[in-house]
Parts: C-alpha cells; structure tokens; sequence
C-alpha cells in the first residue's frame, strides 16, 4: 500500500510503499479469537479451575501460607474454602503489604519479586493506589486482553488492513510521586509499563517511539505526538478517548485540515477504554470516515484487562475468564450480601466486582459496578465507579445515566464536552437542592440554560429516582450548568497527583459532595 512519509531524507507527503502485514497475522489472530467459542458452556469449568491454579502458584507466598492455598488448590470445592478462609480486601487494607513489595521484599502478595506498579489515584481522589504489574499478570492478563482485543476486531472485520499501516498508542509516563530506592523499580501509569516492556519487534507497528510516548510533561510531548503522527500512516488508534480527542485536533490543525481522515485515509478503527465513549461518540463519527471507522470499546484498568466488545453492532463486551482473574461478584440491590462466583449471577442485574489474580490482588474490590446483559458467555458494560454517583436527595444517580443523558443532551444542543463532572449543591433556608455540571466544551451549545433544560430532560428519562425527585420542582431543583474555560481540568489534574498529565489521570464524573467541584471553581476563581 501507499504511505505518507515522514522518514528521514524525504519530503513529507511522498509516497512510499510497505507491505500490508494483516494477512500474515490474521490466522494467528483469529485461532486465539476462537478459544472464546467454547464460553457460552464452560464459563464455571474455566473459572473454577483457574481459581486453583492462581492459590496453586502462590502457595509458597506470605498470603498463601496464612490461608493454607495449597489445601484450597487441592479441594474438590476451592470456592467454598477460598471464601471460608480469604476475607474481601479494599486496598488500603493491602497498602503496606504493596509497599513491602516495592521495598523489594518478595512472596510477599504474589511468588517472586515485582519490579513494575501501576500508580492510580482511581476517580475517587484519595490516596494514590500502586498496584503490582507481576509478570505473570503483565503477559497473561494485561498482553493478552490486548491481543484479544486486536483478535476480535479482525474477526468481525475481514477486509480490514489494520497491519497495512501503524497504531498510535497514546499512554503515561513513570512520573510518580513514590521514588524507590532499587531504580529497577518502575511506577507510573500502566500504559507506560505496557509500552517499555512489550516486545521491541512491536515498535516497528506504531508510533510515537518511546522516547516519546514515556515523556512525563504533557506539555512537551503533546507537540511531540503531533510532530510524530501528522505525516505517519495511521491505520489503528488506541486509547482514552478525552486525551485522543486533544491530540487529534492538535493534528487537523498542524496540517490544516477539517477532518482527520483526511490526515489519515487508512484510519479504521479506534480501540477505546478508561471513560465511556458515549458523550464522545458523535464528536469522533464527525472526524473520521464514516464508510470505513470502527469502534471498539475495552474494559481495561491498572488491576487488570477484564473485557472487549466482540459484535460491532453489540456495545456489551465480552467478559476474559481465562486472563489469569477470577471474579467474583456483589448485587448492588442488596447491600451488604455475599459476593457470587460467576456461575451464580444473572442478566440484567448491576454488580460490583472483585477480583482475585495473578498480580496480587485477593478477593479485592476494584471499584466498579457493571451491567450483566447476559450469561453464557458472559457480557457486561461499566456501569460506574461505587463511589461516583450522586444521591445527596434520594436520586441515586449513576455514572451510566449521567453518560447516557449528557450524550443525548449534546445530540438535541448539536455540541459536545471535552470534559465534566458534577456534584451536589445542598439545600438552604431559601433554595432547594440541585445538581451543579461544570463542564468544558469542545463545541458549546448555543444556550446554556437551554442545554440544562435539555439534560434535566433526559436525566429524567433514564433515571426514574431523579425523575421522581424533580417532578414539580418540589424536591429537586433543575440542574445547573458552568461552563469552564478550556484547559480547567487539565490544569486541575496537574495539582494532584503527581502534578503531571499523563494518560490514566481521569475525570472523576460525579462526587456526592463538592469537594472536587469546590476545588476546580476555586482554581479559576469562582469560589
């Protein structure tokens, strides 16, 4: 095929012909896809049996040794006497155990010595979590979702030419606010570990190189990214779709075009995770090639790659239950009950996850609620963190319902968010309660007042609880929207943290009280 150049020694824009790799790789691919076949009649063998080979291979740790794994690996029933014997852990309950690690002490939460952490403040701005990246979990849970990923997509796709040109990998730094003694230990975001240590051969399929792509200052590598894309031939994007976004119009204005597509033809498919992409989907289906771009989306984290979209017509992903994690699962509609194995749960219901894998994490909760469409195979969709929602007034507003409401809302207005959060503001002696959106826009409505009315409507279609409490105004009053200057948020997730973007740093999209919200109008000077 055809590719813009940007080698050394030719004029940008010159054509220079590579080989379209695809057809080799696809077999390969599509055997790996097919393994998942088999799921709609093995889910409980598989996990079952991988919850013996996770407490089999750590038997010889600190934690094994306490919760006597080896027995658990031996028993005709190990989920019983896993649950019997391994309480349910939040990470600071682990916290000092993950530190030990770093230090450098090993079989401490997983056999050996671990050397790579994924920092993440999650979206609940508390302290920093380090989650250990073991190697076990890096090739057969975190590489793997990849592959599976990319295995999926030419599945549903066999015309694709995905290897005719190269990925754009957008991903974080090891800037980090931990400074281990050994400097073999590497912490950062996940996506930096991913990148430094994939194999070499890979580097050859993408672009920035990594120099480029580890650099911690945003505010250098952003030119950096555009300088390295805006003459490449891009034929597969991979990440979150808020920070994307920023770089693809940096890109359309270096080589000032309207679209994308039209810096780069080959562009087919964009692989995103991390935030929802449904209050950015109608911005991307506008910059690229509607006859030829795909979107797939993923469910991956720092603690592990639990799922990816299987069906281009079905935004449900398929949940990986040989990726080295056994699930485990909480009904959000009775609180405080058990968790459930995956054979024990039901469609249609909204859970919290916990996880037990390869990297350490035992019975531990991850943080997120999902959807469960269906069973056999199982099919889930992210339904939000358990700590972002609002339910100041009895509305319990999810995560899942402020996505799908905004994005409506931005359909009917004909504008688009960059970014959003939003937050209670509590009732007083002369106003009601209400909720507050601070928003930063790619494309702002042409009246505010207009576009909350717009979002109270659809807030309301999809949640009846708020739709309750705002019926008549007596309870609620309608949403309120701020609307921030460009650059807020990122200037907001530079001040925590470790004071730098980086590409696991995420918006938190609702709080149940205003401490984020407070601290972002105080930062532009509107508290």
């Amino acid at each position: 095929m055809n590719v813009l150049s940007s080698r050394p020694g030719h004029t940008p824009g010159t054509i220079l012909p590579i080989m379209n790799f695809t057809p080799i790789a696809r077999p390969l691919f599509l055997r790996e896809a097919s393994r998942t076949d088999s799921w709609d009649t093995r889910t409980a063998d598989i996990q079952a049996g991988l919850l013996r080979s996770l407490t089999r291979r750590a038997t010889h740790t600190e934690v094994g040794k306490r919760h006597a794994f080896g027995e658990i690996a031996r028993s005709a029933d190990p989920y019983r006497l896993f649950t019997d014997r391994v309480a349910p852990v939040q990470y600071e309950d682990i916290r000092e155990d993950v530190i030990r690690m770093v230090n450098g002490e090993r079989d401490v939460l997983w056999r050996g010595r671990c050397r790579n952490y994924a920092q993440s403040s999650g979206t609940s701005g508390g302290r920093s979590k380090f989650i250990p990246v073991t190697r076990d979990s890096l090739h057969r849970c975190h590489y793997r979702g990849a592959s599976d990923t990319v295995a999926h997509y030419l599945r549903m796709n066999p015309n694709s030419r995905i290897f005719a040109g190269k990925g754009f990998v957008l991903g974080g730094s090891f800037a980090s606010e931990l400074k281990p003694a050994d400097p073999r230990v590497r912490i950062g975001d996940l996506s930096a570990t991913l990148i430094n240590r994939i194999n070499p051969l890979a580097n050859k399929f993408r672009v920035p190189d990594m120099r480029t792509a580890l650099l911690p200052d945003w505010q250098e590598k952003l030119p950096a990214l555009v300088e390295a894309s805006k003459y490449a031939d891009i034929t597969n994007m991979s990440g979150v779709p808020s920070w994307f976004l920023t770089v693809i119009k940096e890109v359309i204005k270096a080589r000032g075009v309207e679209k994308i597509s039209d810096v780069w033809p080959n562009l087919e498919v964009f692989f995103h995770g991390g935030i929802s992409f449904e209050p950015y989907r109608d911005i991307y289906r506008e910059l690229t090639d509607p006859d030829k771009m795909h979107f797939v989306e993923t469910y991956n984290a720092s603690e592990g790659f639990f799922a990816v979209q299987n069906r281009p017509d079905d935004h449900s992903m398929l949940l990986i239950i040989d990726n080295d994690i056994f699930y485990e699962f909480i009904d959000v509609s009775r609180p405080g009950s058990d968790p459930l194995p995956i054979w024990g749960i039901e469609a249609g219901k909204v859970y919290e996850m916990l996880i037990t894998s390869s990297n350490g994490l035992w019975r531990y909760h991850l943080g997120d609620t999902v959807r469960v469409d269906s069973i056999n195979p199982v099919k889930i969709r992210v339904a939000g963190r358990t700590k972002t929602f609002i339910n100041a007034f009895g509305e319990e507003l999810m995560e899942e319902n402020a996505e799908r409401a905004i994005a409506a809302a931005c359909r009917r207005a004909r504008c688009a968010v960059r970014n959003y959060t939003a937050a209670p503001v509590f009732a007083t002696d002369h106003s009601k309660g209400r909720h507050q959106w601070l928003v930063e826009w790619l494309s702002a409505p042409a009246d505010t007042s207009l576009f909350a009315t717009m979002l109270d409507e659809e807030l309301r279609k999809v949640n009846s609880d708020y739709d309750a409490k705002r019926s008549h105004t007596i309870f609620l009053d309608p949403p309120e929207i701020v609307s921030l200057p460009d650059g807020t948020f990122n200037s907001w997730l530079r001040s925590v943290g470790t004071g730098k973007l980086g590409g696991q740093r995420k918006i938190p999209r609702l709080s149940n009280d205003r401490t984020i919200a407070d601290a972002i109008l105080s930062s532009i000077g509107k508290q």
